[in-house]
């Protein structure tokens, strides 16, 4: 995050006011998701597994999506 100048209160603004575009069920140890959120008027991508038995969010990255490889809004990756 620090290298993509993103910091926790940017992250913090994105998975209050956004979406879960995409489900990973069978990652481990836990299920994780893409959510697609906004800092002000920056789209971020944010991808976290919840462990519920310890009631945490993990972070596992978070970036600004590339619009060559996003859909117009970055819910849909553009197929190659």
């Amino acid at each position: 995050m620090f290298e993509r100048n993103i910091n926790a209160p940017d992250v913090e603004t994105a998975l209050a006011n956004g979406l879960r575009i995409e489900d990973y069920p069978n990652d481990t140890p836990f299920p994780s998701c893409l959510w697609l959120g906004y800092s002000n008027e920056r789209p971020l991508h944010i991808v976290f597994a919840d462990n519920m038995e310890n009631e945490e969010r993990i972070i596992i990255t978070v970036y600004e999506p590339d619009p060559v490889h996003w859909s117009p809004g970055f819910s849909k990756r553009i197929k190659p």
